[in-house]
Order: structure tokens, then sequence, then C-alpha cells
């Protein structure tokens, strides 16, 4: 690099005549770091020779660069190389696709890694961004990253994923509102029904008051249609009881307001929540992948899973698919220091919501239990560890259920309970289940 080599210029300023003379034929990899409002690209000749960096608002002068960029490519092989930075980049994607321009991604942990390899350095600005991504984009560390718009059953997928997503958030913002709310004026509502109850809801935005249904005559038939089968006599009778006799904080009139908005906005949330999982479910029928992942955690969750990663049959292993998810191991260790494994939490959070939600359910009711008492009994405070490994375990086995069309089978995965050091796995605790947690791993 030249003096004050990272000194921008305007890119309706560049005269790509002056730069390119004498480097006929030579070829050229044009790093770009991508900004919300700015792009700086960088040129590296095939020779390991520098241009300065580029300055590009945008999207106002993508035009400008493209057209710039297509006379670069004249004569010579041009590759242009973007980090994968949000969606920021997408609109100069797809403007290099439509001109038919090479795009190569390179991954922002290696240049941020090669930042100090780079010019012994190790500070990081954008112009010396765009000059690590070209160079390791010259050097083969970067992949094919071609721009390929969503089919429009893609689209729609990702539509109602969205929108299922965005209304389950409104409904827990709305239900940690009410819940401080009805410890603080109906504490006996909770035991009987669930914060998340849809009856609770209805009773919530109906009534508002737990004296207005104790005092309604008619209050143990709404219930009753209210709840249909989940809700039992018993449960009516003792929520009734427990209005009637509430030691809650009475309600004024704008706090029996402020119960019912709250009921209704969470109620309108819930539906569009459910009507996009029927709408997914019938985006789902006929498709191979999402059906045979859907018997394992529910439609969906399979098509949160296909939105935020993608096709997992374009990953030649299930490893590479449980990677994109963010759980992968990771360490960090020098020295004497030894650092502890963890994930790397990379990609989209969602995933690894669904897929913890999909764990916790697959530890009660798929006969998991066993092997994760037996894992947690090393450890008490370690239960998080295990549920993890619970879900790393069952990303692999989305894989293979997805891909290779294979039957899902617990005791494939959580059959055998070894300690750290190749002995069975002991439990400190005389509880039957950990006394079936022991009896698991003397088996292994």
């Amino acid at each position: 690099m030249i003096s004050k080599a990272y000194r921008a210029t305007r890119v309706n300023e560049v005269d790509w005549d002056r730069l390119a003379r004498g480097k006929e034929g030579v070829d050229l990899t044009l790093g770009v770091d991508v900004g919300k409002h700015t792009l700086w690209p960088v040129c590296r000749w095939a020779d390991g020779r520098f241009e300065r960096p580029w300055r590009v608002q945008n999207p106002a002068e993508i035009p400008t660069l493209l057209a710039l960029v297509q006379r670069m490519s004249v004569g010579r092989k041009l590759v242009v190389a973007l980090e994968s930075s949000g969606t920021y980049g997408d609109a100069l994607r797809q403007a290099l696709a439509d001109a038919g321009i090479s795009v190569q991604r390179v991954s922002n942990k290696a240049s941020h890694d090669y930042a100090e390899v780079f010019d012994g350095v190790p500070s990081q600005h954008d112009g010396k961004d765009a000059a690590v991504i070209a160079e390791l984009a010259a050097l083969g560390k970067a992949q094919p990253w071609a721009y390929q718009p969503a089919s429009p059953w893609e689209q729609e997928l990702e539509y109602w994923v969205e929108w299922m997503v965005a209304h389950r958030q409104l409904l827990a913002t709305w239900q940690g509102r009410w819940e401080g709310l009805l410890a603080r004026h109906w504490p006996e509502a909770t035991p009987v029904l669930k914060l998340s109850s849809g009856t609770l809801l209805r009773v919530l935005s109906h009534y508002g008051d737990p004296q207005a249904l104790a005092a309604d005559p008619e209050a143990a038939q709404r219930l009753a249609r209210w709840g249909r089968a989940f809700l039992s006599p018993e449960k009516i009778e003792h929520l009734l009881a427990g209005a009637g006799s509430s030691v809650g904080v009475r309600l004024g009139e704008w706090q029996r307001r402020q119960i019912q908005d709250y009921a209704q906005q969470a109620l309108a949330a819930r539906r569009e929540a459910e009507r996009a999982q029927r709408h997914l479910r019938r985006l789902a029928k006929g498709h191979a992948v999402l059906q045979a992942q859907g018997k394992v955690v529910g439609v969906p969750t399979a098509c949160v899973l296909w939105a935020s990663v993608g096709d997992p049959r374009k990953d030649h292993a299930a490893a590479a698919d449980r990677k994109a998810m963010g759980l992968n191991l990771v360490e960090r260790s020098s020295g004497s220091y030894q650092g502890r494994l963890r994930i790397s939490k990379r990609g989209s959070a969602r995933t690894r919501q669904r897929l913890y939600f999909a764990a916790l359910r697959l530890i009660q009711k798929s006969g998991v239990r066993p092997w994760y008492e037996a894992k947690k009994a090393h450890d008490e405070d370690d239960a998080w560890r295990v549920i993890v490994a619970v879900m790393r375990k069952l990303a692999v086995a989305l894989y293979h259920v997805g891909v290779h069309d294979e039957e899902f089978q617990p005791r494939r995965l959580f059959g055998r309970i070894w300690g750290r050091h190749g002995s069975p796995a002991e439990s400190r605790s005389g509880t039957r289940d950990q006394r079936e947690a022991e009896g698991v791993a003397a088996q292994g």
C-alpha cells in the first residue's frame, strides 16, 4: 500500500483509464466493505498491488459503481467480494448479478482475524476492511455468492414465518404486562389457569375484574364454552371460587380497562399467530423435508428453520447444517488458560429459540428425561448445558430426517450415557428418575 493508502476517493471522481494504464489483461479482485449508507470498494490487482478505496453512497450511487465495474471487467477476469453484512448489500448483489459479474462472500470472522496479518496493525476501518476482503478473496478464502431471488413459494413461506414470529413476540410482550397486574389484583387466577391460557385471556378481556366474573350468573356456562374440553368443571369451580373470595387489590376503573385492553391486544396477536400457522401448514403440504421434520418438532418450527437456515439438502453434512444454526462448539484457549466449550450462536437467534422449546418437549414427552437427568447429575447447576446438548443432537437428527428420510428414533440419539473417562455416568441422588438414569447409564 502507498502513503495515505486508505484515503478514499469519491466514485464519481475515479479515473479508471489512468488506474488501468499498463495493467491490461491483469486480473482484478474488488473487495467491498458494505455499510448502511456507504460502500467502500478497494481494487486488488493479481500482482498484489492495491488502489486507494472509493466512497460510494448506498444505494444512490450503486448505478455509478456498476457502470465502473463493467468497464473494469473488459479484457480481464473480475471478481467482486463482499462480507455477509445483513441486507445492506443485497441491492448491490442484485445489480451485480443482473450485470453478470461474479460475486463471492468472505466470512466476517476471517476478515476480522486477518486484519493484523494484513498490515501488522490490529486496527479495523472501512477502507482497510475492504482491502482485507479483496486479499482473502484473491487468496481463495471466499465462497461463490450469486444472488438468487426467492421463489414465490419461499417468499410466501417467509412472509408467514415473519408474521407468526412478530405476533408471538407481541403476545409475549402483552403477557408480561398483565402478569404483574394479575399478581396484584387477582393472584388466585394463575394457579388455576396458565398465563398463556386462551380461556384466561377471554376472561380478562370480557370481565377485567374477578368481582365481575363472580357476580355473573352465566359465568360457568361462558367458561365452559370458552374452555371446551380443555377446561374441566373442577377448574371452573375453583376459578369462580377464587374470583369471589379474591384477596387481590381492588381494581379502579382505569385499572380494569387496562387489563381488558391488554387482554384484547394479546388475543388479537394470538389469533394472528394461529392464522399464520395455518398458512404454514398449508404451504408445507406435499413438501417432503417440512413434513418429515414437522413430525419431530412441528410444522411451524420446521418452517422457521427453513426460512432462517435454508434448504438442508444444500448442506453436505449434518454438522454443516448445525453450524448454520449456531450450535457448533467453539473454544478460546491460550497457554495455561483453558476456555470452556460453548456454542457459536451464529445466524438467527430464533432458530435456536425454536429448537430450545423443541428440546424441552423432547425431554418431557419422548423418553429423553433419563438421559437428561443422568447428564445433569454430574452438576446440578449445569442443566442449561445439558439442554444445549439435546438441541445439538436434535439438529443432527432433523438433518437426517429431512434429507435422508430416516425415521426419528430418540433411542439412537440418547441410548448410551457415558462419563468423561469412558465409565458409565453416576447419579448422586436416589430419586426414581435418577435411578432410572443410572440403569440406562449402566447399560452403556
